[in-house]
């Protein structure tokens, strides 16, 4: 029962942590990232398991987190309330050309890396846009005039 209990708190923590983080950071995972992963991972087991190295524990605390997944993703998709808070909603970021610099800001994305982004969309200039939204997972989507 110990177990299980450790992995709900593990569980809300990491949804949390990724909900703080932000969606850029995210969606474009550099190799300090994945490091950072690895050490996050690892530091979770220590706090999941302490000294159960039994197969039983893990396959408990594996239990637990793939229900408490399970059961977010059914929260999230049987209710709009719980979507919002464990997704997000798509923002916008430039609208007719301008950009909204307090969404840029609150997102903690920069108007270099939105030009970069609107470059790989084939866009030269953000004046061709008549939309930019960025979604939930991360990813700039781009509508043109």
């Amino acid at each position: 029962m110990d177990i299980s209990l450790r992995a709900i708190a593990l569980f809300l923590f990491i949804l949390f942590l990724t909900r703080v983080m932000g969606r850029r950071e995210l969606s474009s995972l550099a190799p300090f990232d994945m490091i950072l992963l690895i050490v996050l991972g690892d530091a979770i087991q220590q706090g999941l398991t302490q000294d159960d190295y039994s197969v039983t524990g893990a396959l408990i605390a594996i239990t637990t987190l793939a229900l408490m997944q399970r059961g977010t993703s059914y929260l999230s998709f049987r209710f709009g309330l719980v979507r919002r808070v464990l997704e997000g909603e798509p923002v916008v970021i430039v609208q007719d050309g301008r950009v909204i610099e307090k969404n840029l800001r609150r997102e903690r994305l920069t108007t270099a890396e939105l030009t970069e982004e609107a470059r790989l969309n084939q866009i030269d200039s953000l004046d061709r846009v008549k939309w930019a939204l960025l979604e939930p997972n991360g990813n700039i989507s781009f509508i043109e005039r």
